[in-house]
């Protein structure tokens, strides 16, 4: 297709190459899409911290400009002027570009505003209404998102999920190898234990105290029912992180350092495929989850998860055909209503440190061979209801409507007389 027009997308987002989770599926998504043919990208690469601000050519259609914080307005108003792109693609948590809507006249001088959106709870985000105004795409890569955000936004919202490649994330089938790694990553003492894997940022979102909490009570009722102690929670985390708790200190004072095992160091994409397959489930208790990426990453290797039932976790571990579980469902059995001078109001879901205790027991004590086949299900539920191909297709076609008819669709604001 390199006789046809490419359109240029400028994409203000966390950096390509770096590890977190809205980079891992920014990168996924530019790869996809510069694979059907219609399209050059430039991003602004952000929040991460820089050794140099070079530009960075991946490829002829893939070039990242390293930037402090997420850019700034006089930053934004040379690069449209210089790139005249297509569509501005804003593709992260929208608290970062506040001050991108106050100047949204100016873009639509040269482009329409296409915007990712994370909103993972209820009240309905009203006071969000005039970012909807501003904005001529709203995707929701929740369901949940959608169902709130749909009514606010007609005829500009829609839903496409997140999705992984399945060469990166898949079930191991040598299954001597992954004896080895479990020895080698755990220990010869652990190779036989029930391995509970947790793979996220140590921050206060994500309920790292409260699990290891659940734990301790899980590890006492093992320990009571059965007299073993064949249980080995990993994390995969920096239990010194500055943004939470110190985890290290945490497990010593409930009594679990024996059963805790910390990963901190930053790993790739195979090393982490292969935490994923030593595991027998996956855990995310998070009290507000946009999507929840590695609940879907061990999925996708087919391990059963549990998983809080609130944002886009909801849809991961309930299937939402039949209603079964991909694992267990944890219920949000009380809420707390917080918010800030941007957020005024959201609220934050959660369970009791026992009923992550009993979700882990019931993991714990069915049979080996459910369990595998609980994540075979998994497995298949992400390839249909998750596929990546059809993400990037539903993407292409969605921006190629969006380049071709926003003009037709926009109206720009005026003022009132009275």
């Amino acid at each position: 297709m390199s006789d046809k027009k490419k359109y240029k997308i400028l994409m203000l987002s966390d950096h390509a190459l770096s590890t977190s989770g809205v980079a891992c599926q920014s990168r996924f998504l530019i790869d996809g899409l510069i694979e059907k043919g219609h399209w050059s990208i430039r991003q602004f690469g952000a929040a991460i911290k820089h050794e140099n601000y070079d530009v960075v050519q991946v490829n002829p259609d893939f070039i990242i400009k390293p930037v402090d914080g997420f850019g700034s307005p006089d930053m934004l108003r040379q690069t449209l002027a210089v790139e005249k792109p297509d569509i501005l693609f804003i593709f992260t948590d929208p608290r970062f570009f506040i001050w991108l809507w106050e100047m949204e006249d100016e873009i639509h001088q040269i482009c329409p505003i296409a915007y990712w959106h994370v909103w993972d709870n209820l009240p309905v985000p009203e006071f969000n209404r005039v970012l909807y105004d501003s904005t001529d795409l709203i995707n929701c890569h929740s369901h949940m998102t959608y169902s709130y955000v749909k009514d606010l936004a007609p005829g500009r919202t829609n839903f496409i999920p997140h999705a992984l490649p399945n060469e990166i994330y898949y079930p191991i089938q040598d299954k001597d190898m992954l004896k080895s790694a479990r020895v080698q990553l755990l220990g010869e003492d652990r190779k036989d234990h029930f391995v509970t894997f947790w793979v996220n940022r140590n921050a206060k979102r994500k309920r790292p105290n409260d699990l290891l909490w659940g734990w301790s009570l899980f590890a006492k009722m093992v320990e009571e029912k059965y007299g073993k102690k064949d249980i080995t929670l990993l994390m995969h985390t920096q239990p010194d992180d500055s943004e939470g708790p110190n985890l290290y200190a945490t497990s010593e004072m409930l009594g679990i350092s024996d059963s805790v095992v910390f990963s901190p160091e930053r790993i790739d994409f195979q090393k982490m495929n292969i935490l994923h397959n030593i595991s027998d489930i996956c855990i995310n208790i998070s009290y507000a989850e946009g999507f929840g990426l590695a609940t879907l990453e061990a999925m996708q290797c087919g391990k059963p998860i549990i998983a809080l039932k609130t944002g886009g976790l909801t849809r991961q571990v309930v299937d939402h055909r039949d209603g079964s579980e991909n694992g267990v469902g944890l219920d949000v059995t009380h809420q707390t209503l917080v918010g800030s001078q941007q957020v005024p109001y959201i609220y934050e879901d959660y369970c009791s440190a026992q009923e992550v205790a009993n979700a882990l027991m019931k993991m714990y004590e069915m049979p080996k061979e459910e369990r595998e086949a609980l994540g075979e299900k998994a497995r298949g539920y992400v390839q249909s209801e998750f596929a990546l191909q059809d993400t990037i297709d539903q993407w292409d076609d969605t921006l190629l409507e969006l380049v071709q008819n926003w003009r037709k669709r926009y109206k720009p604001w005026s003022i009132k007389e009275f």
